[in-house]
């Protein structure tokens, strides 16, 4: 996008100065936020492409973009410097505080979930958002794994982002139903069920992969047993705890950063269900013009997210397990309206 010059003043071209060598560039070079920004080029503002923080912006043939210190090739016109830069603050004065007020703080476990709920709903049922989930294992844990499983069956998920965990408890529930050995439906420990995410991911090798597991009709139901009936992409990311890992688990931390953010460009709602580093990791890839929902018990990780610079998160503190049940009963409800908006007669829902 290229803007008129007149649109802002004190208009100077930015300093431009190529990289010397791959994956280094001058001292002086422009370290950018997750904020819209605009470049002085050529006497002429343009948009940077594939906004994101902690990223250097490069000018090419195609305008500028930015790009990641450890992509940076010898020969990179890299953007250095403060000056022709300008910053588009989508967040700008939104929790200005004019005047004093109780309840003002956007992460108080205190304030109403389910007017939150409700404005997400209706986006996914009547503006056809879908959700790009960024989620970890507590989500099987609590319950909500049938919840999330049907959000993926019925279309409301465009993604999955998550770790080697929800997928190996998920696959455990679904083979044993236990989580961590914990039986889904009492909620009392199992005789020797501490080792069936072992299990899990002895099966899951047996195959070669969770796809090839849910072929052989192996696997039956779960969160990624839906992923794979739908077509739906995930990323396991790997880390240095795992069991296993899966055989679909990306151990690569730079491959894994990069599938992340390939499957973040697209990405219209991110919900963050209780997982403070995968959140925190896919909130340094976004757009601050992306919205952003944290869900999480502990207020400390939703606070934390903005902290990190991921102003435009909203942070919702409670029970994931429930959070993902009211959501799952709201888009009930409002289908079952849209439904009798359009046909006039009552029907069943369809989630």
């Amino acid at each position: 996008m290229i803007l008129n010059s007149m649109e802002f003043k004190n208009n100077y071209n930015a300093t431009i100065k190529e990289a010397k060598r791959d994956k280094h560039v001058p001292d002086d070079f422009y370290s950018t936020t997750n904020n819209t920004t605009l470049v002085y080029y050529n006497n002429n503002w343009i948009e940077v492409k594939n906004q994101r923080m902690d990223a250097l912006i490069v000018i090419d043939k195609t305008g500028a973009s930015c790009k990641k210190l450890r992509d940076i090739k010898k020969g990179d016109k890299v953007v250095c410097g403060d000056s022709g830069i300008r910053i588009v603050n989508e967040n700008e004065n939104a929790y200005e505080k004019k005047e004093f007020n109780f309840m003002d703080n956007k992460f108080s476990s205190e304030r109403r979930n389910d007017m939150q709920i409700k404005k997400l709903a209706y986006d996914l049922v009547y503006n056809g958002k879908k959700l790009t989930v960024v989620a970890g294992p507590v989500i099987v844990h609590t319950g909500g794994d049938q919840y999330l499983a049907e959000l993926i069956r019925h279309n409301y998920v465009s993604s999955l982002l998550t770790g080697n965990a929800l997928a190996v408890h998920d696959i455990e529930k679904s083979l044993y139903q236990t989580s961590l050995g914990v039986c889904s439906k009492t909620g009392l420990l199992t005789e020797k069920g501490y080792r069936n995410h072992m299990r899990a991911i002895n099966q899951i090798y047996k195959y070669g992969s969770i796809e090839k597991a849910v072929e052989a009709n192996c696997l039956k139901s779960g969160i990624m047993y839906e992923c794979i009936k739908k077509g739906i992409p995930f990323i396991l990311a790997g880390s240095l705890r795992d069991d296993g890992p899966l055989p679909d688990t990306i151990t690569d931390m730079i491959e894994a950063q990069q599938a992340y953010s390939d499957i973040l460009k697209d990405a219209e709602i991110v919900l963050v269900l209780s997982t403070m580093l995968h959140g925190i990791a896919a909130g340094n890839m976004l757009a601050a013009k992306c919205k952003m929902i944290c869900v999480d018990i502990n207020s400390a990780v939703v606070t934390k997210l903005s902290d990190r610079g991921s102003s435009q998160a909203t942070g919702i503190v409670t029970d994931v397990g429930l959070f993902v049940n009211l959501l799952v009963n709201e888009i009930r409800t409002l289908e079952r309206k849209k439904f009798i908006g359009l046909t006039g007669t009552s029907s069943t829902t369809t989630i």
